[in-house]
């Protein structure tokens, strides 16, 4: 059954530097430099990658990566633009929130 839980994210910067965790689920054309092209726009936007969980399939599309990236977030609208830029990398067929 599915859940709701109720959220509320804080003011754009929080007095305390409060971040969060969030996963990130990304999907795209398999290439040799792909982790690095998508680890360097989360370094370039100052978005702290906590973990990485990869895995590559060969498929009829000549292979797919899926990736989950364990980001450190102060706010969603933040995390909305940073994904914007992830699914702009070349060969990404989607970036969004887990």
């Amino acid at each position: 059954p599915d859940r709701v839980i109720e959220v509320e994210w804080s003011s754009p910067k929080t007095p305390d530097g409060s971040v969060y965790p969030v996963d990130v689920a990304v999907e795209a054309a398999d290439r040799q430099g792909l982790l690095r092209d998508i680890s360097e726009v989360f370094a370039k936007e100052k978005m702290n990658v906590i973990g990485v969980q990869t895995q590559s399939v060969k498929d009829n599309r000549g292979g797919t990566a899926r990736m989950t990236f364990t980001v450190e977030v102060a706010q969603s609208g933040r995390l909305n633009q940073v994904l914007s830029i992830v699914a702009d990398v070349q060969g990404v067929r989607s970036a969004r929130r887990r």
